[in-house]
């Protein structure tokens, strides 16, 4: 049996997508083997710290969701070296970076029963361990299937009253929806701010365990994406916490 993580945060820029991505890759260098499936369509983007180039994509998370192709053609092995090393691997169904498909999943949408069968051929044809779903920010038919599918969900938020507030809402859904694991990540946190205090007023307003408290990093600013951070820098602050958050995960 595979674990499904979904990773989801109520509004855009929370660093949700890169998130996931570390994440994934830190689980994988356990020797696991993990799959990545972007369903974030609107605005696909988990691709680039990858590497992955559009001129080597044939098909899409979307080519299948339209029944264009089989779910193991829209999938890529990423597998960066130093996984390959420790065992793991990691693969990856992106999201259409075409602007007409993106906004035709936007106003056509999809089938979401052939989201929740995509993602059971893909763990057992693959014989993946974990497959990680980064989700659409806020809350529709799509993520609400994401999260009523997962094991575990992590939310993402950032120390803003904004985030604050659209969290609660999420997290209340995820609590009726039965969700067996959920824990809160609260990222972009300055180093200005006392993280055991911001940890303990999280937990205590949503009363939901925190995973972690990533610090704001000037580094993963000026990487922009492009590479994955926790390869990049592995004994960064921001990357033993992304380290603690995956033993939560592996849990």
């Amino acid at each position: 049996m595979f674990k499904l993580v979904a990773i989801h945060s109520f509004r855009g820029g929370t660093g949700k997508s890169n998130t996931t991505a570390n994440l994934a890759t830190l689980v994988a260098m356990t020797g696991k083997r993990v799959g990545i499936v972007d369903t974030d369509l609107q605005s696909p983007g988990i691709h680039i710290p990858f590497g992955l180039d559009q001129a080597h994509v044939n098909h899409t998370l979307n080519d299948y969701l339209w029944g264009l192709c089989s779910i193991e053609e829209a999938i890529y092995d990423l597998t960066p070296e130093p996984v390959k090393k420790r065992n793991g691997a990691i693969c990856l169904a992106p999201g259409s970076f075409k602007t007409e498909e993106i906004t035709r999943i936007v106003s056509e949408g999809y089938d979401i029963t052939q989201l929740s069968d995509g993602l059971n051929t893909l763990a057992d044809r693959l014989n993946l361990d974990y497959v990680f779903i980064d989700t659409h920010p806020g809350v529709n038919n799509e993520t609400l299937l994401a999260m009523a599918l997962s094991d575990m969900l992590l939310m993402i938020l950032r120390p803003d009253g904004q985030d604050f507030e659209g969290t609660a809402v999420t997290v209340e859904l995820a609590q009726h929806l039965g969700i067996p694991k959920l824990m809160l990540v609260i990222n972009k946190v300055l180093a200005s701010l006392d993280i055991d205090a911001v940890r303990r007023l999280v937990e205590k307003n949503y009363n939901v365990p925190v995973a972690g408290v990533l610090p704001m990093s000037e580094e993963m600013m000026l990487l922009g994406s492009r590479e994955l951070f926790c390869l990049r820098y592995p004994k960064h602050p921001l990357t033993q916490e992304l380290i603690r958050i995956a033993r939560h995960v592996v849990a």
